[in-house]
């Protein structure tokens, strides 16, 4: 017998390290909040609008169309790596991310905004910039804020596939369960 629809939505917006690149589409962490979600009866059902290679840029152009077709409840935005690894302007990220979380807010939804970082080699003031961007924004705009996704794993090399970018398989349940602290607190409001 068929589960009955959610009641509730959340919306992951994201880029490859969301669409489980180079991994089963079932082994990256939002399928994994998905089983969580079921395993502990909570109700929700998760839309993955995530796409490898996307920016900042692309996901506010699409958000409202998202947004539209699926209603939701909670929105996550895990938005800007591939600003940051293209050197794009922190400025141009922030109006984009900002645009977005004030879409998913103007609906009602709650919002939770991911952060990253970037390797030193993009400069001292780059990356600071790039990094406080997400504080701000989740300040200013009162969102939930999880800074850096891929925090449990950084540093660990046996967690990253061959390109040392994108997260293996054995790496996703620790970045759901980063996630997870963020977001559980949202679902129960």
């Amino acid at each position: 017998m068929p589960m009955p629809a959610a009641a509730k939505t959340i919306l992951v917006m994201g880029d490859s390290l969301s669409a489980a690149y180079g991994l089963a589409a079932k082994d990256g962490w939002v399928a994994l909040l998905a089983d969580r979600l079921r395993r502990e009866r909570i109700d929700y059902s998760v839309v993955n609008g995530s796409i490898s290679g996307e920016t900042t840029a692309g996901g506010a152009s699409r958000i409202d169309r998202m947004i539209k077709d699926h209603g939701p409840s909670v929105v996550v935005i895990a938005l800007g790596a591939n600003d940051g690894l293209r050197g794009l302007p922190v400025g141009q990220m922030k109006t984009n991310l900002d645009r977005m979380i004030a879409n998913a807010q103007s609906i009602g939804a709650r919002v939770l905004l991911v952060g990253m970082r970037l390797p030193p080699n993009y400069g001292p003031k780059y990356t600071e910039d790039f990094a406080a961007a997400f504080g701000d924004l989740a300040r200013s705009r009162k969102t939930a804020l999880l800074p850096f996704l891929l925090a449990p794993i950084a540093t660990e090399g046996r967690y990253f596939q061959s390109d040392n970018l994108h997260p293996t398989a054995a790496a996703q349940p620790l970045l759901l369960d980063l996630v997870w602290k963020e977001l559980a607190p949202l679902l129960r409001k």
